[in-house]
C-alpha cells in the first residue's frame, strides 16, 4: 500500500491500485473499512459495465506503474480496456478513458464506478464522530459528491466532474441483513441506460467506434464547507427556487433557458449544454395546497378505509396498493397495520376540518368514526396505545404522541394529556417521539418538557439507539423538544445546547439541484419497511424530512444571524415542497420514492405503488401554510 497526500489529508492506495481509505485532515476515515458489509471487491475505483456484446465488472489491473504523484491502471475485458490515472497533492484527480478496441462498434448500456464513502449508523457517537453524508447529485456535466461529517463540522471532502457527465448512480449491498443502520455501496454512472433508462430524467446509451474512447474526469479536495465548494464549481444550470405553483415561473441561471413554467403540474427535467457537455436539473410544479389536501382527502375516504368489516375498524385508514386497487392487509407486517403512521391520514381530515376545506359533514363523519375505532381498539383507559388493532400487547413510544396529537384535535384535552403521561411512565424520558416537544408545549405539561430536554442534554452525543441506530428522525425530533424547552423555561434550557446540535441536522441533507434533493434528509430504508416493492435504498423524498422542515421554521431566531435564518426559511420550504411529488393530482399517492437508478441490480427511481404513510408530509406543509410570512 501507498499513501498519498490530498490536502490536508491522505488516500490510502492498495497494491492492486484501488483507493483503500481516505483520511480526513482530523483523522476520522472517509471510506468504508473492510468487514461484514464491505470487502475489496468493492474498493474505490472498481467497477462494471454492460454493452450488447456482453458485461463485464473490472478488479485486477492487467497493468499497474506507480508514479511519484500517483498510479496508472489499465485494465482489459472482452473488447474495451479501461484507462485509470491518479494523482495527488493539494486535490486528489482521477481520470478514466474507456476505449473499444474492437473492429465493430460498441454500445456502453451502463458503466460504473464503487465510491464506497463511510455513510453508516454504528451509533450515534461513533456516527457523529467517525462517519460521513455522502450527498450525490448526478447531473450530467455538473455531477458532484458531497461528503460531511455527520457531525456537519468541516472540512467536507467534495468531487467535482471536471470532464465528461455522469447520469445516475446506484446502490448495491443493501440486504436485510445490513438492515436500516448502512447506506450501501454507492456506484457512480457516465451511464445506466441498459438497467434504468427512464431513471432521472433519462440515460444516455454512449456508442464507441472502433478506436474510439470515452473519457471522464473528476476532482476531489477539501473545503470548509458546502458554500465553499459550490465557490470552486462553475455549473451550466441551476437555480434558486425548484418548487413552484402550476402556472408560475421558475428562473434558471446558466447555459439552459433563463426561466420555465407549466400550466400541468409533475416534474419537470431542463437540459442545458454548452455545446460540449449537457447538464439537467429537475423542478416541480405543484396544484394549490388545499387543492392537494382535498383531492387526497377524497381519495383515502373512498378507497383507504374497510368497509367490508362490520365494526369500528370499518374506519380504520389503511395501505392502498394503487396498482390493483386493493387495500393491503398487514398480518405480521406492522408497518402495512391499521395503526401507527397510518394515523397521518386521520390528522390530514382534521387539518382540511380546521380549515374549512373538504366536506365539513363528511369529515365531521370519518373522524368521529376513527376516534371510535381508536378508543374500541388502540387506546387503553391508563392511556397506553396498541401497536394496532390485532397486536394489542405490543407498545412502541413513536404512537403515543400522534394518537394524543389526535384526541387533542377531538377536543379531548385529558385524553392526549393521559396518553403522554403513560408515555412517560413507560420510559418516554429516554425516546425521541415525533411532535412532542409542540404537544407538550400546547398542553401545557412543563415538567414532562423541560425533564427530557434535561436528560437528552445530558445525553450528550451518545443518543440511545431506536429502531435505527442514528438516523436524521431522532435528531429531528430532539431539537423540536429543545426548541420546545428553550422557548418554555430559556433561563433553564442554554441555546448553545441547540445551536451546538443543528449541524448534526443539517448534515442530513445539501443542495443539489432536483427538487426531490434539496435539503431533503437521506434515509435509505423504508421503502422496504413501508412499500410493496420492498426496495432498500435512498428514498427521496421520504416524508419524515418534514421533520427537519418543522424545526426550521420553529428555530429561535435570536439564535442565528439574518443570513441564518433565511437558509432556514428556505430549507423549510424546500422541504415541504419537495413531498408534494409524491401526491397525484387524482388524489393518489406513493409512500416512497426509491431515487437510485438502481438497487442491488433492481431498477429503481422508481415510485412505490403503495399509498401508505405519506400524508403526514401534507398535515406538516398544511401547519406550516399558516405560519406568517
Amino acid at each position: 500500500m501507498e499513501i498519498f497526500r490530498c490536502g490536508a489529508g491522505t488516500v490510502h492506495v492498495g497494491d492492486d491500485g484501488a483507493v483503500e481509505q481516505v483520511v480526513h485532515p482530523d483523522g476520522r476515515r472517509v471510506l468504508l473499512d473492510e468487514g461484514p458489509v464491505h470487502d475489496s471487491l468493492h474498493a474505490w475505483g472498481k467497477g462494471f459495465v454492460i454493452t450488447e456484446r456482453g458485461s463485464h465488472r473490472f478488479d485486477s489491473p492487467a497493468m499497474v506503474r506507480w508514479r511519484q504523484t500517483g498510479i496508472d491502471l489499465l485494465y482489459q475485458f472482452g473488447e474495451l480496456e479501461l484507462r485509470v490515472g491518479r494523482r495527488f497533492g493539494d486535490q486528489w484527480t482521477e481520470t478514466y478513458e474507456l476505449r473499444n478496441t474492437a473492429a465493430d462498434p460498441v454500445e456502453i448500456g451502463s458503466l460504473a464506478i464503487s465510491t464506497p464513502y463511510r455513510d453508516v449508523y454504528t451509533s450515534s457517537r461513533e456516527s457523529l464522530t467517525g462517519a460521513v453524508h455522502a450527498h450525490v447529485w448526478t447531473g450530467g456535466a455538473d455531477a458532484w459528491v458531497w461528503a460531511v461529517p455527520m457531525d456537519g463540522s468541516g472540512p467536507g471532502l467534495g468531487l467535482q466532474l471536471k470532464e465528461g457527465e455522469l447520469w445516475a448512480y446506484s446502490i448495491e449491498s443493501r440486504e436485510p441483513g445490513t438492515s436500516s443502520n448502512v447506506r450501501g455501496h454507492i456506484y457512480l454512472h457516465v451511464t445506466d441506460h441498459a438497467r434504468a433508462p427512464h431513471a432521472m430524467g433519462g440515460q444516455p446509451a454512449v456508442s464507441l467506434a472502433p478506436g474510439q474512447s470515452y473519457r471522464w474526469t473528476w476532482q476531489l479536495a477539501w473545503y470548509d464547507d458546502l458554500p465553499a465548494f459550490h465557490a470552486d464549481r462553475e455549473p451550466l444550470i441551476n437555480a434558486d427556487q425548484l418548487a413552484a405553483e402550476v402556472g408560475e415561473t421558475i428562473h434558471l441561471a446558466g447555459a439552459g433557458p433563463s426561466e420555465v413554467s407549466s400550466d400541468e403540474p409533475g416534474v419537470m427535467y431542463v437540459d442545458a449544454t454548452d455545446g460540449k457537455r449537457a447538464a439537467r436539473i429537475a423542478v416541480l410544479f405543484h396544484q394549490p395546497l388545499q387543492e392537494i389536501a382535498e383531492r387526497r382527502v377524497r381519495f383515502v375516504l373512498d378507497r383507504q378505509r374497510r368497509p367490508e368489516l362490520a365494526d369500528s375498524r370499518t374506519y380504520a385508514f389503511v395501505p392502498y396498493d394503487n396498482d390493483s386497487g386493493l387495500t393491503v392487509l398487514s398480518s405480521a407486517w406492522r408497518d402495512w397495520s391499521d395503526a401507527r403512521e397510518r394515523i397521518g391520514m386521520a390528522q390530514l381530515l382534521q387539518e382540511v376540518r380546521a380549515r374549512g376545506w373538504g366536506d365539513r359533514a363528511e369529515l365531521d363523519e370519518a373522524l368521529a368514526g376513527y376516534e371510535q375505532f381508536v378508543r374500541e381498539h388502540l387506546v387503553d383507559a391508563d392511556g397506553a396505545v396498541h401497536d394496532d388493532s390485532i397486536h394489542k400487547t405490543a407498545v412502541r413510544l413513536y404512537n403515543f404522541p400522534w394518537f394524543a396529537r389526535f384526541l387533542l384535535g377531538q377536543g379531548d384535552r385529558a385524553g392526549a394529556t393521559r396518553i403522554l403521561n403513560r408515555y412517560y411512565e413507560l420510559g418516554g424520558d429516554h425516546f425521541l417521539a415525533f411532535d412532542l416537544g409542540p404537544l407538550l408545549s400546547e398542553l401545557g405539561l412543563r415538567d414532562h418538557l423541560v425533564r427530557h430536554a434535561r436528560t437528552f442534554i445530558e445525553y450528550g452525543d451518545e443518543l440511545p439507539p431506536h429502531e435505527v441506530n442514528y438516523e436524521q428522525s431522532m435528531v429531528a425530533p430532539l431539537l423540536e423538544l429543545l426548541v420546545a424547552a428553550y422557548r418554555t423555561a430559556p433561563d433553564e434550557i442554554d441555546g448553545a445546547e441547540l445551536s451546538r446540535r443543528l449541524p448534526w441536522l443539517t448534515a442530513f441533507a445539501a443542495d443539489q439541484p432536483d427538487v426531490r434533493l434539496r435539503h431533503v434528509p437521506i434515509r435509505h430504508w423504508d421503502g422496504y419497511w413501508f412499500g410493496r416493492l420492498r426496495l432498500w435504498g435512498d428514498v427521496f423524498p421520504h416524508y419524515w424530512s418534514v421533520l427537519s422542515a418543522a424545526v426550521y421554521a420553529a428555530w429561535p431566531r435570536e439564535l442565528v444571524d439574518t443570513e441564518r435564518a433565511a437558509w432556514l426559511d428556505a430549507a423549510a420550504d424546500a422541504i415541504l415542497r419537495a413531498n408534494l411529488t409524491n401526491f397525484a393530482a387524482d388524489g393518489s399517492a406513493t409512500c416512497a420514492f426509491v431515487y437510485p437508478s438502481c438497487v442491488n441490480g433492481q431498477p429503481a427511481h422508481v415510485a412505490d405503488p403503495l399509498a401508505n404513510d405519506q400524508d403526514w408530509a401534507l398535515v406538516y406543509a398544511i401547519r406550516h401554510s399558516d405560519r406568517p410570512s
